[in-house]
């Protein structure tokens, strides 16, 4: 494949039909649609094409949603293990060439300063929006697509100013592997698929990981036959079980289940973890130096889980019954063991025993500082609908939930947002210029 030269320059100013903070699926996917439509679109990246999946998690994070999900407007995954789980680098080697080959203008290493929303602009102008980029330059568009996702601001908890200075800290984000952290034991704080992998692979490697938990649901990888993936992409109702609770201090977008696993073994919840000799403690609650207060709710938490597993395997067998599937029998159904579970207590000595290094998987929240507060609601998050249109005309957003469903955010739903937004653009573009066009066209 011949190499594709990205755009670099910038200009005092310019004007494009839309433009598109973010470099990401979600980005390009909305790029991409619109090219489907012969529709103009200027992508605008801080970084790399796929910055945060191959610079900012660590090294072997894996995409549980699997290989099939990774598809764009106009690409299907073609290769021969669809539910394998590739790792983030792979996943933006994938978008990059996709990038690449349709062509898509994106600018790499160009942060947006803030974009200015006209108020007096009228339904036939061709500004409604100016695009102001750290550079000093300035994009002029009819569009807005703001397709930085809801899981770009890291989220570390303000308890975390009161842990001993000689504890090294660090969100899951900063985290790359075992090696990269002082000797000593580590506490993984956060049961998502961050805290959990990361927790694995810690103990994997010898360490003595303790891991805090929280609120989360867990799934079986592989059940009747076939990947969790092809259930939840088969059964609608799987998907309600989607949308598990934030926690406290802000907006927090929900958690995942924890589906991908590095040796395509056993499941990964808390019952392996803590059969491998992960300790599990109780949710942290404050810090005082070496001192860490918990909540005594090891026990309790991993039964929630248990039942969330529990529940996914019952919404799998009524589908197939009801339906009438010829899906194979599996006795005994998979569960999540809590043999080796046990509650912890309240507090945590980190000097006792030995923890040198906190890794806070406490999540992620949206940032869109760029954008005027008022499009925005009280705490930052954008005020839209359907996780796509904006609060003014020509303001489309890609990548966040639709209320509690968290499917508008996964990686293969860039095809469907995209081409939502890129619909819309279209008949925005057919009604103002007066062609006979169709709209559905």
């Amino acid at each position: 494949m011949a190499a594709v030269e990205y755009e670099y320059v910038e200009h005092e100013y310019e004007y494009v039909e839309t433009v598109v903070v973010g470099g990401g699926q979600q980005g390009c996917g909305v790029a991409g649609a619109l090219q489907e439509r012969g529709r103009d679109a200027l992508v605008l990246e801080r970084g790399e094409i796929g910055q945060a999946w191959a610079h900012e998690r660590w090294d072997s994070l894996l995409v549980g949603s699997g290989n099939r999900s990774i598809r764009f407007p106009g690409l299907e995954y073609e290769g021969d293990d669809p539910y394998g789980c590739p790792s983030g680098p792979e996943l933006a080697r994938v978008l990059r060439r996709y990038a690449a080959e349709r062509q898509l203008r994106v600018r790499q290493h160009t942060p947006v300063r803030k974009v200015e929303c006209l108020p007096d602009a009228s339904d036939h102008d061709d500004v409604r929006f100016r695009t102001h980029l750290a550079s000093g330059a300035l994009v002029e568009s009819r569009n807005l697509v703001a397709a930085v996702g809801g899981y770009a601001a890291p989220r570390t908890p303000a308890l975390a100013a009161d842990v001993a200075p000689a504890v090294h800290q660090m969100h899951s984000r900063d985290y790359r592997n075992p090696r990269s952290l002082p000797d000593g034991a580590v506490l993984v704080v956060g049961a998502g698929i961050s805290g959990q992998q990361i927790a694995d692979e810690l103990v994997d490697s010898g360490r003595r990981t303790f891991l805090a938990v929280g609120r989360h649901r867990a799934w079986p990888r592989h059940y009747r036959g076939r990947s969790i993936q092809e259930w939840l992409g088969a059964l609608s109702s799987l998907y309600e079980e989607f949308g598990a609770a934030g926690g406290d201090g802000g907006p927090v977008l929900p958690g995942l289940p924890v589906t991908a696993v590095r040796d395509k073994g056993a499941d990964l919840n808390l019952g392996t973890l803590a059969g491998k000799g992960v300790t599990l403690v109780g949710s942290v609650r404050a810090a005082d130096g070496d001192r860490l207060l918990l909540k005594d709710n090891v026990v309790e938490t991993a039964e929630a889980s248990a039942r969330s597993f529990r529940r996914a395997v019952d919404l799998i067998d009524t589908e197939i019954r009801e339906r009438g599937f010829a899906a194979p029998e599996e006795h005994p159904a998979p569960v999540m063991s809590l043999d080796s579970v046990t509650a912890f207590g309240e507090t945590l000595d980190l000097a006792h025993h030995a923890v040198t290094t906190i890794v806070w998987c406490t999540g992620f929240g949206p940032d869109y500082g760029i954008l005027p507060r008022h499009v925005l609601d009280g705490d930052g998050a954008p005020v839209q609908w359907k996780g796509l249109i904006g609060a003014l005309p020509g303001l489309y957003y890609a990548g966040l939930p639709d209320g509690d469903s968290l499917a508008p955010v996964g990686i293969g739903a860039n095809v469907e947002n995209g081409r939502f937004i890129a619909r819309l653009i279209h008949v925005d573009h057919v009604l103002r210029s007066g062609s006979p066009a169709p709209l559905a066209g």
